[in-house]
């Protein structure tokens, strides 16, 4: 194993027997076989062991235990004693998780204070087949069975590749000493059950039977890859950003092979969840024009021929804007120039602007969301239409209906903004002033 070992950390660049490393240390066997491996083969290593008080003076021993076995070593040991309960009741967490928050936020900090390159950890061959098939009974999708990395972030995992009986191996041919965690053995925790109950039936199934999960996992992990390489182009290709949105046409899905895992793989970045996915599918393929999904801050739309997908229109409080004002602001992005001219001239009459009498407003003019029950008189016509329908006739999708703004004279609606003015404030032939709203956009 020995040899193994050091092609494994040198050739996968894994580690750097040039650089100091923290090594993380219960006292259990799979962090002492570690830690003995690395101090064998002259790297550069201290020891990190947390107390999490959970086992009252057998959590003490473990600490002498790892402190000792530092001193017999020459390797410098820090210790920390957390209060783990006390943890848990405050942040509402389990236990384990608890355990785990308290013990990689310390690590992380003894690694930036010690200007240590990474902190060891030993997880091995059959933690990452437990971790894996957890997943897979969690109900995760093509990412469950990555499983854990030997890089990441700055925990580093040199012993991923090696099975438990290689380490129980090694620690019998080298009589090390360890200590016994006894919570280890109690199936009521998932990963204990995993490991004593099924782990032991794909060893009497095959002896080899770990080994092979562990290669077809490799092997999906990396169709996985290919997956999402494939992935990304066809997001490229299929998905349009604009004012905001992300437009998605049917088409692109329509007869897509494994399209639910594509529209997936699209909207879990904006926390939608795999249990909605057929829900959308069901409702593009029944033309439900207008039904919302919602996620934590986002929303998507079924338009007529595509899917929209933008955030959750927050709830803007009423602007007042007063007749010496220069403009005003939408979004800290698009901004309305004001102006007070004193005679009608050619300016851009399109519908991101206004032309409107100054003489017929009252100031201060309010700009705000639509309401439902509102009304207006569309430029070129003589009679009121509901906005929701005026909307409705344009073909504005829902979820930018929810983001249309109106602006108001008192009660009067004197401009419905990007589409059309009322008629009742146009100029005409007897305007002396005129009121001109032009829209600009910073790039």
């Amino acid at each position: 194993m020995l040899e193994r070992f050091i092609d494994h950390v040198r050739k996968n660049k894994i580690l750097d027997v040039q650089l100091p490393y923290l090594v993380a240390v219960s006292g259990g066997i799979d962090s002492v076989v570690l830690t003995h491996l690395l101090h064998r083969n002259g790297f550069n290593i201290a020891i990190a062991h947390c107390n999490f008080q959970l086992r009252g003076e057998a959590s003490d021993a473990d600490e002498k235990f790892v402190i000792n076995f530092a001193m017999q070593l020459g390797i410098p040991v820090h210790t920390k004693v957390f209060d783990t309960l006390g943890y848990m009741e405050e942040m509402g967490v389990s236990l384990q998780m608890a355990a785990r928050e308290l013990r990689y936020r310390w690590f992380e900090e003894l690694n930036t204070s010690l200007g240590t390159q990474g902190v060891l950890v030993a997880h091995h061959a059959d933690d990452q087949i437990e971790t894996v098939l957890l997943n897979l009974l969690r109900g995760t999708g093509i990412e469950g069975v990555y499983g854990m990395s030997s890089k990441r972030d700055f925990i580093r995992r040199p012993l991923l590749p090696f099975s438990r009986q290689e380490i129980l191996a090694y620690l019998n041919e080298n009589n090390l000493t360890w200590r016994e965690d006894s919570s280890n053995e109690k199936t009521v925790y998932k990963r204990n059950f995993v490991r004593h109950k099924l782990l032991p039936l794909f060893h009497q199934f095959d002896p080899k039977g770990p080994e092979l999960i562990q290669y077809s996992f490799d092997r999906i992990k990396d169709t996985g890859k290919a997956f999402f390489y494939l992935f990304d182009q066809w997001i490229s290709a299929n998905v349009i950003s604009k004012e905001g949105f992300e437009i998605m046409p049917f088409n692109s899905l329509l007869g897509a092979p494994g399209r639910s895992s594509l529209l997936f793989y699209w909207l879990r970045k904006k926390g939608f969840v795999y249990a909605q996915i057929e829900d959308i599918l069901c409702a593009i393929d029944s033309h439900e024009a207008g039904k919302q999904f919602l996620s934590e801050g986002w929303v998507l739309n079924i338009d007529r021929d595509s899917l929209l997908l933008g955030k959750q229109p927050e709830i803007d409080k009423p602007v007042d804007i007063d007749l010496e004002q220069n403009g005003f602001s939408l979004d800290g992005k698009t901004w309305y120039n004001c102006a007070k001219l004193d005679s009608v001239r050619p300016l851009d009459r399109s519908s991101e602007n206004a032309l409107l009498d100054l003489d017929l407003l009252d100031f201060p003019l309010t700009l705000r969301t639509w309401e439902q029950g509102d009304k207006f008189m569309p430029l070129g016509m003589h009679n009121f239409k509901k906005i929701s329908d005026y909307l409705i006739d344009n073909k504005v999708p829902l979820i930018k209906k929810n983001k249309v703004k109106v602006l108001c004279s008192k009660e009067k609606i004197v401009w419905l903004l990007g589409f059309r003015i009322d008629e009742r404030f146009k100029i005409s032939p007897s305007t002396r002033k005129v009121f001109y709203i032009n829209k600009h956009i910073d790039e």
